[in-house]
C-alpha cells in the first residue's frame, strides 16, 4: 500500500499525523498556493501535477495505490482530476471532507450558487464588506462600489483597489473577529460554505451582530467515496489491504 495525500487543509494534517503514526508509506502533496506550507511528518511534494493525464503519470510512476483527497471543498479541479486520475489507474480513492456550515438561528444568509452571484447579492453601496473568499476568485467583485476587508493566510497580491488587507492565519476567534468587524464597520460578510471550525468564527459573529452573510454554495464534484473523519479514512485503508486492494 502507497498513499498520495491530497492536502492543505486542517484535516489533511491530521491525516498526515495518523498515517505517519501507522507507519504507512504516504506521500503528502500541497498544490503550492502559500509560500510557506504547513511542514508536515511525510514525505511532502509542492505544486499541480498538470491535469488528469499528469497526476495518472505521477500515481503509476510512484506506484501509489490509494488516493487520499483531503483538499480543501472549493479546490473543485484538482478533486475532479483525482476522481478521474484514479480511475485511469485503478488506484483506490476516497475524500476526507469536512462537513459543511447550516443556517442557524438568527442567521441572515443569503444562499447563493457561485462567485458571480455573490457579487451581484450586495448591495454596492459603499458599506463594510468583509470579503472571506481567499485571493484567487476576487474578479467578479471589482465594479462593485464597497469597502473591502480582505484577510489572507500572508501578504499577496489582490485587484480590488484600496480594500483593507489583514494577513493572519486561523483558527480565529469569535471575539477577535466580532471586534474586526466592528472596528471596520463592517454589514456584510461574504464566505465560500467550507465548513470546519477554523473559519466559522466570522459566521457566529456575524450572527452576534446581526450583519448578513452572503454564502457561497459548494461545486459539484462526481460522485465519490466520503469520509467525515480521518479515522475514517484509516478504517478504509485497512478495510482495502484486508481485501487485498
Amino acid at each position: 500500500m502507497r498513499i498520495l495525500l491530497l492536502g492543505g487543509t486542517t484535516e489533511a494534517s491530521g491525516m498526515a499525523r495518523l498515517l505517519a503514526g501507522a507507519g504507512i508509506d504516504a506521500i503528502y502533496s500541497y498544490a503550492g498556493r502559500t509560500s510557506a506550507p504547513v511542514g508536515q511528518p511525510l514525505p511532502m511534494r509542492i505544486g499541480g501535477f498538470g491535469g488528469v493525464e499528469g497526476m495518472a503519470t505521477f500515481l503509476r510512476e510512484t506506484a501509489v495505490t490509494h488516493v487520499i483527497d483531503a483538499t480543501h471543498p472549493f479546490a473543485a479541479q484538482i478533486s475532479r482530476n483525482a476522481v478521474a486520475a484514479s480511475a485511469l489507474t485503478g488506484s483506490g480513492l476516497i475524500a476526507l471532507e469536512r462537513p459543511a456550515w447550516v443556517e442557524q438561528p438568527g442567521d441572515h444568509w443569503i444562499d447563493v450558487a457561485d462567485f458571480p452571484a455573490a457579487a451581484a447579492a450586495l448591495p454596492g453601496d459603499g458599506e463594510g464588506v468583509f470579503l472571506a473568499i481567499g485571493r484567487q476568485n476576487l474578479a467578479p467583485f471589482l465594479a462593485i462600489r464597497q469597502r473591502w476587508l480582505l484577510r489572507f493566510a500572508e501578504v499577496a497580491a489582490h485587484p480590488l483597489p484600496g480594500a483593507t488587507l489583514i494577513a493572519s492565519r486561523g483558527p480565529f476567534t469569535v471575539a477577535g473577529d466580532v471586534q474586526l468587524m466592528r472596528r471596520h464597520d463592517i454589514r456584510h460578510v461574504v464566505t465560500k460554505n467550507a465548513g470546519g471550525s477554523a473559519a466559522q468564527a466570522k459566521l457566529v459573529a456575524a450572527r452576534e451582530l446581526g450583519l448578513g452573510v452572503v454564502m457561497i454554495r459548494r461545486p459539484d464534484l462526481p460522485p465519490r467515496r466520503l469520509a467525515a473523519t480521518p479515522v475514517e479514512v484509516m478504517d478504509w485503508l485497512h478495510g482495502s489491504a484486508d481485501r487485498g486492494v
